[in-house]
């Protein structure tokens, strides 16, 4: 599958990222890692702390797929709001989710002081604004339904957010936990320390296919077999091609770049942007004084079909830029991007076993806060493995239903 079209930024921050060899033999080992992006590069450092005999794959050069694109938002929040969530799945489940992320934002943010690499993981607030004055009762609600339930969140109205950014909205939602991250740096660093800790890394090594029997799972290369007890698929979006997962659904998204700027617009701590409208607009900086814009989903298409796209959006999002921080309007995007990206119909990540994969695991992150769900599935499969009972794998089951209904409440 071709997951990404255009001019991507994130190279030229990591010119000479480590190289791993390809495989080159027979090998055996407790967890075989297929996908060297995010999710397989979180879970592979997890599961080198916990000492498994671990060995990762991937059929690119590492972080070469779908991370490639992220645009690097880390955030507690979700595209389905606690309030959604909660009317979805029920209280209990509901606040669970976004208490998993939290924990999990937690976990990213003490990433840096454990690499040997800098990912440039940034703590940052964030502003959800309301896109439109119907758009506000809703963001009230779930103002109240965060802060009922231990969250950090401020409801600001349309003079607070004047006072804070170079725009006015109706009202906003301000939260802090957050953080911003350089998504190929944080994949090369969590590989490389989990390198060192004893993961075995292969790069341009394609799994073929595979084997399973009760002993394991056996994966043919080109060069040789892996002999594993367990495998874990981190292959991103590429999972549907292996299987279909119901409630799924792959769409485009686009985003861009500017150049350095000498002064960033009124901006209230750099904050992460987004809005309630859907599809989002989202906008964050960079260390080095750019704005990264995002969004303008549209259906899928193929890879020349997108790619003639990216001109188009681009400005669109340069458009929207500018109307947004009126005092650089003009300013010009060094790269411009699309790429493939999942949402789940109900709002939630797929992790964790499926009924026709024995010995094996899946990690899915569909939806916008992927880096975030690889952190809860890395958490959870590496405890999983090691033998302990995670009863949050339900919430995130493969063959969960497509249309949830909340559990009724009981009386006690």
């Amino acid at each position: 599958m071709n997951l990404i079209s255009g001019q991507l930024p994130w190279e030229s921050t990591l010119p000479n990222p480590p190289a791993y060899p390809s495989l080159g033999g027979d090998i055996a080992c407790d967890c075989l890692i297929v996908g060297g992006g995010m999710g397989g590069a979180m879970t592979a450092y997890r599961l080198s702390l916990s000492g498994a005999d671990t060995v990762l794959i991937d059929k690119r050069a590492i972080g070469s797929g779908s991370s490639h694109a992220n645009t690097g938002l880390l955030q507690i929040a979700n595209d389905k709001s606690l309030t959604s969530c909660i009317n979805t799945f029920g209280e209990e489940q509901g606040v669970l989710f976004y208490k998993l992320c939290q924990r999990a934002l937690g976990k990213i943010l003490e990433l840096p002081d454990q690499m040997d690499m800098d990912p440039l993981i940034i703590p940052r607030s964030t502003l959800l604004y309301a896109s439109t004055p119907e758009d506000v009762p809703a963001l009230r609600q779930e103002y109240e339904t965060l802060t009922a339930h231990g969250f950090d969140a401020e409801f600001w109205d349309t003079d607070k957010v004047r006072a804070h950014y170079a725009f006015s909205k109706p009202a906003a939602l301000y939260s802090r936990g957050d953080a911003e991250t350089n998504p190929f740096r944080t994949v090369h660093s969590l590989i490389s320390k989990a390198h060192s800790g004893g993961v075995n890394i292969f790069e341009h090594t394609k799994a073929r296919h595979y084997e399973f029997s009760a002993e394991g799972v056996t994966c043919y290369t080109d060069n040789g077999r892996i002999f594993a007890k367990y495998v874990i698929f981190a292959m991103g979006y590429e999972t549907q091609e292996m299987k279909k997962d119901r409630g799924a659904e792959l769409i485009n998204t686009y985003a861009i770049m500017t150049r350095p700027l000498k002064n960033l617009p009124k901006w209230h701590e750099q904050s992460l942007i987004w809005e309630t409208a859907r599809p989002y607009l989202y906008f964050r900086t960079t260390h080095d004084g750019r704005i990264i814009a995002g969004g303008k989903d549209e259906q899928l298409t193929g890879p020349q079909q997108r790619e003639a796209r990216v001109l188009s959006q681009s400005q669109r999002l340069l458009e929207e830029l500018g109307a947004l921080f009126p005092e650089i309007k003009g300013v010009e995007a060094e790269f411009s991007w699309g790429g493939v990206f999942g949402t789940s119909r109900d709002g939630l990540p797929f992790i964790g076993p499926h009924p026709d994969y024995p010995h094996c695991y899946f990690i899915e992150g569909y939806g916008g806060n992927g880096t975030v769900y690889s952190m809860i599935a890395a958490e959870l499969l590496a405890d999983t493995l090691a033998g302990k009972y995670r009863p949050e794998l339900e919430l995130f089951s493969l063959t969960r239903t497509t249309k949830p209904s909340p559990a009724p409440s009981v009386q006690t």
